[in-house]
């Protein structure tokens, strides 16, 4: 079953599963939506993938080609929507969008596939069926921590809601991923938990309910990357967050709702200033 059917939204009498959701009926607020047929889910994920390549343009995670986002397809699940190889992120839109299987064989679409995106996603994708969406892009903050070798440690609310929930993988460090093997020796380390911190190379988040929420959080590490640095920076130690206070921030504001939900203003945005993403 689809992991967005398996969560009911607020209101309507249905079960609340977020402190967030109002418990006052009839007010505003984002909900999961229900599809009718794979074809409303399918359409759904392409515009909540394309919008997510935008915010990362948005927020500067480009760098050149580099960078690849993806997202199963409900109704073909050995199939994933990907972003177009030396497409920029701020240019990805609907129509643009390639299909492509576990081979690397795109099987819909015009454009090819990049090739470091399609041997280490799709390896993960095929190693836990679970998984719905993935990101990776090379950015400043997080490759830049990726280097230490080091889990980041909770000192902020924010990054409480990667406690014990990301691992440092040392497999294929440093080395560009383009062959099948450098895929499948890192795949495993995506079991249970929401992001990868694979030194010298970068961040990288997973799914296993929307492309919403792996986009946000691949967001949040590398802004918490920052934060990180910046304070390291400053010789200044910091006090970190109890790892019972960790786990309790982790539960309440790190949810997969969670992820989705703080897409959503940012998908509102994008949707409202940049109306070609769906051309």
């Amino acid at each position: 079953m689809d992991p967005l059917l398996r969560i009911d939204p607020a209101g309507n009498g249905r079960r609340r599963i977020s402190i967030y959701q109002p418990e006052q009926q009839g007010l505003i607020f984002p909900e999961l939506p229900d599809f009718k047929n794979f074809e409303e889910n399918r359409q759904y994920r392409k515009r909540h993938l394309v919008a997510a390549c935008r915010a990362f343009a948005m927020h500067a995670l480009d760098y050149g080609f580099a960078g690849h986002l993806t997202v199963r397809d409900p109704e073909f699940p050995e199939l994933y929507w990907t972003n177009p190889m030396a497409v920029h992120f701020s240019k990805v839109k609907m129509s643009n969008l390639i299909l492509a299987d576990h081979l690397g064989q795109v099987i819909e679409g015009h454009y090819a596939v990049n090739r470091a995106g399609f041997v280490l996603h799709a390896a993960v994708h095929q190693e836990h069926p679970d998984i719905v969406a993935m990101c990776h892009a090379h950015t400043i903050y997080g490759g830049a921590w990726a280097a230490t070798g080091r889990l980041l440690p909770p000192i902020t609310q924010d990054a409480a809601v990667f406690f014990e929930d990301h691992v440092v993988i040392t497999a294929e460090a440093g080395a560009v991923a383009v062959e099948t093997n450098a895929g499948h020796s890192v795949a495993g380390y995506f079991k249970n938990v929401r992001a990868v911190i694979h030194q010298n190379r970068g961040l990288l988040t997973a799914s296993r309910h929307s492309i919403d929420e792996a986009a946000f959080w691949f967001i949040a590490l590398e802004r918490c990357c920052q934060q990180q640095l910046m304070i390291e920076a400053s010789g200044i130690a910091p006090q970190q967050v109890t790892p019972e206070r960790a786990r309790y921030s982790r539960e309440n504001v790190g949810s997969s709702f969670i992820g989705w939900l703080h897409f959503q203003p940012i998908y509102d945005r994008i949707v409202a200033e940049q109306p070609d993403l769906f051309s």
